[in-house]
C-alpha cells in the first residue's frame, strides 16, 4: 500500500519553496500526462467522447469529496458565474448577508444586480448578524486573503433559525478540509486551487430540487438529451443538476478527473493533518522571530501583517508566496515538507 509520502513524491517535484497554493495549486504528474493526451487526441482527430467522459468523472469524483448524490453538482468554469445563477433567482429587494473584504467573485454579482440590500459584517460576527429578513448568507468557508475559517456550525443554525440560505464558497478549503456540502443550500468551489486541478473548471452542488434557481445560463450541454438540444431552444432541461451545467473547458476536466483521483488516493483527513501541521510549524517561527500572523487557527493559509513587501525577495531567494491586503501570505499543501516551512522562516530571518 502506497504511504502519503510515495504518493507525493511520484506526483510532485517543485524546483523552488512553493508556498502559494491559496493561489495557484500545483499539478500532479498524471494530471499533467492526462492533458497531454487530450491535446494529442484532438491533434489526431479523435472523438470528443473520452473528454465528455472526463467531466463525468470529474463531477462524480468531485460528489464523493462533497458527500452529495452527482446528480446534485453542476460543472462549470469559474465560481463568479455561479454566484450569478444564484443572484439571478433573488427577488427584488431581498437582503444579502456577506462577510466584509470577502472574495470578489462571492459578492460581485449580488452588488451588480443593483436591487439587492447587500449588507456586510466582519467574518467573526456572520451568525449573529442573521436577521429575519436575510434570505441568503454568502460567504468563503476559508478566507483568500489570511486564511480564516468561518464558524459552519453557527452559521447554519442561524440561517436555520431565521429561515435564510445558504451559499458557501469552499474555493479555499476544498480538498484539505473535510466537507459535507449537503449541509449548505448551494455550495461552489474553483478547482486550480487545494483540489490541484487546471484552470477552467468549477463546481455548484445544488439542493434537489434546485432551490428554486434557473438555468440563466444554460446551453445545449444544459439537455438531457445534450446532442439532441443543439438546435433552437432546450426543450427537456437535464433532470438532474446537470441543467446548470456550463459547456465545459474538455481539457481542463480531463487533468481535473486525475487530480481529484490523488486527492481521493490520499484522502482529505489526511492533506487537513499534513497542511494544518505545516501552517503551525510556520505560526511558530514567526512568533520566534517577533511576528504575530493574523489569527486563523485550524486553517493553512497564514497571514502575516508587515511582511508584503517581503514578497519579491522572498521570490528571488526561490520561495514563492503572495502578497494580499499588505500582507505576506503564505499558503501549504500536501507537496510541502518541514524543510519548505524552515526555508522560508530562513529567508524573513535574514
Amino acid at each position: 500500500m502506497e504511504t502519503f509520502e510515495s504518493l507525493v513524491r511520484a506526483e510532485f517535484a517543485p524546483q523552488n519553496t512553493y508556498l502559494n497554493t491559496a493561489s495557484n495549486g500545483l499539478l500532479p504528474a498524471r494530471t499533467v500526462t492526462a492533458l497531454h493526451e487530450a491535446v494529442r487526441l484532438r491533434v489526431d482527430g479523435g472523438p470528443l467522447d473520452p473528454l465528455f467522459d472526463d467531466v463525468e468523472a470529474a463531477r462524480a469524483a468531485f460528489a464523493r469529496l462533497a458527500g452529495v448524490p452527482a446528480a446534485r453538482v453542476a460543472a462549470g468554469s469559474s465560481v463568479a458565474a455561479h454566484t450569478g445563477v444564484i443572484a439571478a433567482a433573488l427577488p427584488a429587494g431581498a437582503e444579502v448577508l456577506t462577510a466584509e473584504d470577502d472574495f470578489t467573485s462571492v459578492l460581485n454579482p449580488f452588488h451588480v444586480r443593483g436591487d439587492l440590500k447587500v449588507r456586510a459584517v466582519p467574518l467573526e460576527r456572520l451568525a449573529e448578524a442573521v436577521r429575519p429578513d436575510t434570505a441568503l448568507v454568502a460567504v468563503s468557508a476559508a478566507q483568500s486573503a489570511d486564511g480564516r475559517v468561518a464558524d459552519l456550525p453557527a452559521l447554519r443554525e442561524a440561517a436555520r433559525e431565521h429561515g435564510a440560505r445558504t451559499y458557501l464558497d469552499f474555493s479555499q478549503a476544498a480538498g484539505w478540509l473535510p466537507m459535507d456540502a449537503s449541509l449548505y443550500d448551494f455550495t461552489a468551489v474553483t478547482c486550480y486551487k487545494w483540489l490541484l486541478g487546471p484552470h477552467g473548471a468549477a463546481f455548484l452542488v445544488l439542493p434537489e430540487d434546485f432551490g428554486g434557481l434557473t438555468p440563466v445560463l444554460a446551453g445545449w450541454v444544459a439537455g438531457e438529451v445534450p446532442m439532441n438540444s443543439c438546435y433552437g431552444p432546450v426543450t427537456e432541461l437535464a433532470h438532474s443538476a446537470r441543467r446548470f451545467d456550463l459547456t465545459p473547458a474538455l481539457f481542463s476536466y480531463a487533468g481535473l478527473r486525475r487530480s481529484l483521483e490523488l486527492i481521493e488516493e490520499i484522502g482529505v483527513d489526511a492533506v487537513h493533518a499534513h497542511d494544518l501541521a505545516l501552517a503551525d510549524r510556520f505560526r511558530a517561527g514567526l512568533r520566534g522571530l517577533g511576528r504575530e500572523p493574523v489569527p486563523a487557527p485550524g486553517s493553512p493559509i497564514v497571514s502575516v501583517p508587515g511582511l508584503g513587501h517581503r514578497q519579491s525577495e522572498l521570490a528571488r531567494a526561490g520561495v514563492q508566496v503572495s502578497e494580499r491586503a499588505g500582507r505576506l501570505r503564505a499558503s501549504f499543501h500536501l507537496y510541502n515538507t518541514p524543510a519548505d516551512v524552515d526555508r522560508l522562516l530562513d529567508v524573513l530571518s535574514g
